[in-house]
Order: C-alpha cells, then structure tokens, then sequence
C-alpha cells in the first residue's frame, strides 16, 4: 500500500511543525517544487520534482509501495495544491498535515490578530482585490509579481492613501516586511514570492440599492432614477457571484449598483456614447469599484465578445431590441432580463422580443411623484413614468 502524507511546510524549514518533519525524515520518496526539495537536501533521500497529481502518479508507479511525502509551501488548506491530490490519489492512503500559512506567519511578524482580514488570492486567480478591500478593514492578498498592477486598480478606485504592508520572501534569510501607501507601491519592485496586507479604516459593505440620484456624477446623458432603479434591481436578482450586462449604461447608475450586488463577479456597463462611458467608470471609482468595466460601443455588436450573462438590464438597444436578446439568450438560456422603456414603441419592441423568445415577461408601469418646496409649500413633481418589463432566469 503506497501512503502518500501531504505536508505543508509552513514559510521554509524553521516553520515546519513537528510532526511535519518527522513525515519528511520517515518517507521513503520526498516530492515538491525543487524549491521546497532543496531545503531537505541533508536528508539525501530520493527527491522527485513533482507536485500535481498527473506527475506524482508516474513517480508512484515506479517506486512502489512505501511512504511518500509531498512538500506543499504554507498551510495545506490555504490555496494549495492538497486539495486536488487528496481528489486524484486514488488507491493511496493519503494524510494532510498543516502548515504555517503565509497570512498567520505576516500577521504575526506584524503583532496583529487575523480573524478580522478579509482573504483574496491575486495569484494567478481573478479575485477582485478592490471590492475586497472596500468591503473590509483589512484584506490579505497572494500575490505573484503583479503588486504594481494590483496597487494601479486600487489607486484607480481611490485607494491610493490607504496603508498597504508588503511581506516579501517570508521565512527566508532575505526576508522583507515594508510599510508605504498604496500609491507607493506602484513605483516599487517586488520579489514574486510576496503578500500584501491592506488596511481600511472605512470599511463599507453595503449592497445598496435606491442610491440618491445626487450622489453619483452627473452629465448630459440619461440617467435612471432612484426609485426606479430601486424596482429594476428587485426584477434582475442579481447574486454576488453574477455576471451582468448594463446595455445603454448613460451615467452607469444601474451599474454601479449591479455592481455592489454582484460584489464577486463582474459588470459590463455598455454605450455607444463617449461621455456616457468616461460618467460611468467615474462612477465606478467615486463607489470604489473594481469590478466594472465600461466598453464604448452599439448594441449588439459590443455585446457579442462579452462574458455570459447571468442578468442584463436593458435601458437603451438602439432600436434594435430583438437581435439583443439573441445575443444574450445564445449565450445563456436562463439569463435573466430587465429592460426599462418610456417610448410606447419602445414597450412593444421589448414585449415583442420577450415573445419571439418563448418568454412570458411581467410588466408593470412605474409613476414617481417628488415633494418640491414652492413658496413655502410643497408640490409634487411627477417625473415620466417608466415601463418596467422583465423576464427569464430565475429568483431561486
């Protein structure tokens, strides 16, 4: 029987735990990343470079029976390669031993307590930093050389004043901790093998939804209301992890809040007018966001290189209603669709292209009055009302 104990060597040789290294001392074949090979040279055992499953079986098969330990960097639970051998080593008696993880060894170079730190891993992943770090106090990133990149979105967002600490070759004789601002870090060269810890004093996790229509820039394009946008995001649904479409985004007032509800997923706010986009991604960084991404361009044909959809908001189609929803349908038959219309001919179009879709929508009229102060008194003012037609997907 082949026994193949995963260790998790914490930052190098003086982090391993005990019993870590009593598995490595009593295995017949040690195998790893030539890195974590070099650091038990001493012990002149037989030393494979292998790491996945595909090239550890191999090795296995030529050996034989008898134990074999696998040397993981960090904790064997924390982003690392454990999971999927644990998965794939079938007919092998396999035991995980835990390590020291990067975040535990920096907090505590650092004196701090981690159970408040948001995680994300930047390394070779697509975890969104930005929203990270605006949802929490502090947030802890693997990261792979890409610092200067990751400290260009944040400043993009308007974090560059917030505090970030750099842990650069933990563990290892050149072992690096710095302290700078975000906007720092953009001009310095760091080492692959570095983590990054970012503190926000302001922290802001809302997902909201009606924001008043004077926070947001404003221009000459068109804008969705509050109160409308309020029902709208009800129709759409959206969960953190969507995907959505804003199609004819005007100020990006419905992407940004699409984008604060699908806080782990991705937005595309799309318009063919120039000054529509440049509103939109100001008001993506004016909310701190990081997970816009705001494209000039007409429906459909801006449309048809975009991710799938999980839920679309349709404010504007170019008149050309149908061939959008073929776009969005292709690519997902469930997506969930909200178009808003104040045209009659607009309302027919939508409910047309619902229908030639096998699609039954819900439509409901929106009419919204504001109190306005007059010479004392108080008058409402109806704004245009708006048709709300929504349909597919699903609320479950």
């Amino acid at each position: 029987m082949k026994t193949v104990t995963i260790v998790g060597t914490g930052m190098g040789p003086g982090t391993v735990t005990a019993e870590g290294l009593r598995a490595i001392e009593s295995a017949d074949v040690l195998l790893g990343a030539p890195r974590m090979l070099a650091d038990y040279a001493y012990l002149n055992k037989t030393s494979v470079a292998a790491y996945t499953a595909e090239k550890i079986r191999p090795v296995l098969a030529e050996h034989g029976n008898g134990n074999y330990a696998v040397l993981v960097s960090g904790d064997t639970g924390f982003y690392s390669a454990a999971a999927a051998l644990c998965r794939e080593l079938e007919g092998c008696e396999v035991r995980v031993l835990p390590g020291i993880s990067s975040l535990n060894y920096f907090c505590a170079r650092l004196g701090r307590t981690w159970q408040d730190t948001a995680l994300v891993s930047c390394h070779g992943r697509n975890g969104s930093l930005v929203d990270t770090v605006r949802r929490s106090a502090a947030t802890f990133a693997l990261t792979g050389g890409n610092i200067p990149d990751l400290a260009d979105a944040l400043c993009r967002a308007g974090f560059g004043g917030l505090t970030a600490r750099v842990g650069e070759r933990l563990g290892m004789e050149e072992e690096r901790i710095l302290s700078m601002s975000v906007e720092q870090l953009k001009e310095e060269n760091f080492d692959s093998l570095a983590v990054l810890l970012i503190e926000n004093p302001a922290p802001d996790d809302r997902t909201r939804c009606g924001i008043p229509d004077g926070e947001f820039v404003r221009g000459k394009v068109p804008m969705t209301k509050a109160e409308i946008r309020a029902i709208t995001m009800s129709k759409l649904g959206i969960r953190p992890g969507d995907v959505c479409w804003d199609v004819g985004c005007g100020t990006g007032s419905v992407t940004v809040e699409m984008a604060l509800a699908a806080y782990k997923g991705r937005v595309y706010g799309v318009d063919k007018n120039e000054e529509a986009v440049a509103l939109t991604e100001q008001n993506a960084a004016a909310f701190h966001l990081g997970n816009v991404n705001a494209i000039c361009g007409g429906a459909p044909e801006a449309l048809r290189d975009l991710p799938t959809p999980d839920a679309v908001f349709i404010g504007g189609s170019g008149g050309r209603m149908d061939a959008v929803f073929d776009i969005i349908l292709d690519k997902n038959p469930r997506a969930r669709i909200v178009v808003n219309a104040i045209a009659l001919e607009s309302v027919q179009a939508a409910l047309a292209a619902f229908a030639a879709h096998g699609m039954e929508p819900e439509l409901v009229q929106v009419g919204v009055s504001a109190a306005k102060a007059v010479a004392g008194l108080h008058m409402m003012m109806a704004q245009n009302p708006i048709f709300i037609i929504s349909g597919g997907g699903s609320h479950e």
